[in-house]
């Protein structure tokens, strides 16, 4: 057969090659344009199974999924008892305020006389007071324990001027309780504006002092005693003098709870 060969200054053709190679040689096969291919594998050697080089971390995935579940489910159970707690201890109080009707109780100052304030004079003043407290509670099944660690105070222009404490007691319910308090302040030193001011009151026979009390009770409902909360009084008096025994030209008192 004639050997078939193209002119030099031409390619050969779409599947044509030159016949000028050597015994056992073929030709190379053109390099394919870059190109996106689509390989299909048949169903059947798809593996569901993962390599051994990635099971151990598969393994790992895994216990992270199941501890975060364990851990949200934990913490929802969590708050479903807490909000069923909450739950239940309001439906109790809302029964108990219904059986037992509770009120604060009132208090008021039936006495209050002053010593030991020297308006002449210069020096440091040590003041005495003398004051009668009178609680009375109305509840008809409720009682109050006053605890220790109470404060009572006595100010003016809110300067202290003596402090005591409540004595510990127990009120039973539908009770009047008359608490007499001596107090007393040592070295207090007045400026001479407040000395100037305290005479002035004084020709007008109107000194007014603020008594602060802070006293830790606890309430007693049938033969259940809560923890400890915080009452919390405070009284608007005036006095005439700044001698016994003085006459209480006006006086107001208020109070509130704190239950934590």
């Amino acid at each position: 057969m004639a050997e078939r060969v193209y002119p030099t200054d031409s390619p050969p053709e779409s599947g044509q090659f030159s016949g000028n190679f050597s015994s056992g040689e073929f030709p190379r096969k053109p390099t394919p344009p870059p190109a996106t291919y689509v390989i299909q594998v048949p169903k059947d050697q798809i593996y569901r199974i993962p390599p051994p080089e990635n099971a151990h971390r598969l393994q790992q995935l895994s216990r992270k999924k199941t501890n975060r579940s364990t851990c949200r489910c934990c913490f929802c159970s969590f708050l479903a008892t807490i909000f069923i707690l909450i739950v239940l201890a309001g439906i109790s109080l809302a029964i108990l305020y219904l059986i037992y009707r509770p009120e604060a109780p009132k208090y008021s100052i039936e006495g209050f006389t002053v010593s030991g304030i020297n308006l002449n004079s210069t020096s440091p003043i040590s003041p005495n007071f003398n004051v009668t407290v009178r609680s009375r509670n109305g509840n008809g099944k409720i009682g109050v324990y006053y605890e220790k660690e109470s404060s009572v105070d006595v100010y003016y222009n809110d300067v202290d001027l003596c402090n005591g404490v409540m004595p510990v007691f127990y009120q039973p319910a539908k009770n009047v309780t008359v608490v007499r308090l001596a107090l007393s302040g040592s070295k207090i030193q007045l400026t001479s504006g407040m000395r100037k001011e305290m005479r002035n009151e004084v020709s007008k026979k109107t000194l007014p002092f603020k008594l602060k009390i802070k006293a830790p009770v606890k309430i007693k409902v049938g033969s259940v005693k809560t923890w400890t909360m915080i009452v919390n009084v405070e009284c608007d008096v005036t006095v005439d003098k700044l001698t016994a025994p003085s006459r209480i030209v006006s006086r107001k008192c208020s109070h509130d709870f704190d239950l934590w």
